[in-house]
């Protein structure tokens, strides 16, 4: 059944409703009867015409029929072409459709194309750019990564050695606005600080960053969740950014960082190829003149150029910069050694002696080393490049082994003299005819054990009869105490009767 003609009053009725009472299309359809869509219709031709409701009352029926219904252009005219670069560019802007844009371009317009006609002829001029101009990217929404193929040479002025140095690229999603620099490796520091430096050098901070799935960034690759790395983790929490990796083996989801890629190797590499640079300091300072010319030269296809686009687009979109720079750490996993000490670099540190035999993992900064054990922090050390030594903190030692640590030479001759001159000569003793003092801490934490069993008074008797039989160690002094014999008086030295006296005869005392 044909859909009856809508009279002018019920155009009026639907101006008013929503106009005037801002109801929804699908509401003043409702409250009048007729289909939303041709509520939506007469609102679009107002708004072209630019009626509203205040004006549609002061218009006639005629009047505002003449507004709505604008005479058939005849076939033999030409229709006002729009601005498909333009357009193409204002729809990067957040919040801006194809609806508004042919609006602005129909109002007081009598040689428009009609809204259908415009879109398509606009789609169709989009199928000719590039694939990765004909993505629609919002303004400030995304920076895409990648390095480059092309590498290069830095001489090594003191060995002539030659290394390669890497080439990373960022590129803006609206504006195109390019960034590169040089690196000596592809690691995740590299990448992680490459990135900062790209948002240092745009002067503010995008909601996405696309990199592919490099192994530095990406922990575990997969195309529907990849998971990424500490540091990017770090990276993404400090600048408040998340980070979308493209599928594997799929550049086409980052066509703008490829496209950059290539306009870096031929506006930049090539125009360095012949000459030598000695440090990365040296290749970045020619890479930074470089692209400036880079983003000042014009589009092909676009007006304007990077700079001005990025002016224009990206910049009034960017989230400020946080205020400080993310330091650059590293990361890597251990496994607590026996001994309660993780190993780095040849260096010893400590971790709680309950973490024995698990695996922490270890945050690296330039001075400090950090331990976690899950998400909890469980050490702080200052670095130390000191290979073979150990880092220890005394809270992270059993009981046993921190009531030994304490201990000193001085502190166990001080103990010994409390406990009498016998006690303190065989202290000194041990600590005096030993290779190293640790080795005759043992000895005098046992002779500790041997002054709360038995008592001071009988350990000092012990230790006498041991200095005096020429026997100071331990296990002397803990026979004596066994079998009593610190009760017994002292062996006195024999008179010598028989023999005379005579510089030949060396007599006992010499084989003691």
């Amino acid at each position: 059944m044909p859909t009856p003609r809508i009279t002018m009053r019920q155009i009026r009725q639907a101006l008013r409703l929503h106009l005037e009472a801002d109801l929804s299309h699908a509401q003043t359809g409702r409250a009048l009867g007729i289909p939303k869509a041709t509520v939506g219709k007469y609102a679009r031709l107002a708004r072209a015409a630019g009626v509203d409701w205040a004006m549609a009352q002061t218009l006639s029926d005629s009047e505002l029929e003449a507004r709505l219904y604008r005479a058939a252009v005849p076939r033999a005219a030409h229709h006002l072409e729009p601005d498909y670069a333009r357009i193409h560019q204002e729809l990067k802007r957040p919040g801006v459709t194809l609806q508004l844009l042919w609006e602005e371009y129909a109002q007081a317009n009598e040689l428009a194309y009609k809204y259908t006609s415009f879109c398509v002829k606009y789609r169709a001029w989009a199928e000719g750019l590039k694939r990765s101009m004909r993505q629609t990217h919002v303004a400030g929404d995304k920076l895409f990564v990648d390095y480059a193929g092309d590498t290069m040479p830095i001489v090594d002025s003191a060995t002539g050695e030659i290394r390669q140095a890497q080439i990373f690229v960022a590129a803006l999603g609206a504006s195109s606005f390019t960034y590169a620099c040089a690196t000596a490796t592809q690691t995740a520091p590299d990448w992680v600080a490459s990135i900062i430096n790209a948002l240092e050098f745009i002067g503010g901070v995008v909601r996405l960053v696309v990199p592919d799935q490099p192994r530095a960034l990406i922990a575990q690759p997969d195309r529907y969740e990849p998971g990424v790395g500490r540091l990017v983790e770090e990276f993404c929490e400090h600048y408040s950014v998340a980070v979308l990796p493209a599928r594997p083996a799929h550049p086409k989801d980052k066509p703008k960082v490829e496209v950059a890629v290539q306009i870096v190797q031929r506006w930049i590499l090539a125009r360095l190829r012949n000459r030598r640079f000695f440090s990365l300091g040296e290749l970045n300072h020619a890479i930074a003149e470089l692209l400036v010319d880079l983003n000042q030269r014009p589009f092909k296809k676009l007006p304007g150029c990077r700079r001005e686009a990025f002016e224009k687009l990206d910049q009034p979109a960017l989230r400020p910069l946080p205020p400080t720079r993310m330091p650059i750490v590293r990361f890597k996993t251990a496994r607590v050694s026996i001994d309660y000490h993780v190993d780095l670099d040849g260096h010893y540190y400590s971790v709680p002696h309950r973490l024995v035999r698990t695996t922490v993992e270890l945050r690296i900064t330039s001075n400090t080393l950090e331990i976690f054990a899950g998400q909890q922090r469980v050490a702080v050390h200052p670095l130390s490049t000191a290979r073979g030594r150990h880092t220890t903190t005394p809270e992270h030692m059993p009981a046993s082994h921190r009531a030994h640590r304490e201990w000193t030479p001085a502190k166990l001759i001080a103990w010994a003299e409390r406990i009498g001159v016998g006690c303190a000569a065989l202290v000194r003793w041990q600590m005096e005819n030993r290779p190293h003092p640790e080795q005759g801490y043992r000895a005098c934490l046992g002779l500790q054990r041997l002054a709360r069993q038995y008592g001071p008074e009988r350990l000092e008797a012990a230790c006498t009869r041991a200095m005096a039989i020429h026997s100071p160690t331990y296990r002397s002094v803990n026979s004596i105490l066994v079998n009593g014999a610190d009760r017994q008086a002292l062996p006195t030295k024999p008179t010598q009767t028989s023999l005379p006296l005579h510089d030949n005869v060396r007599g006992p005392d010499y084989y003691h």
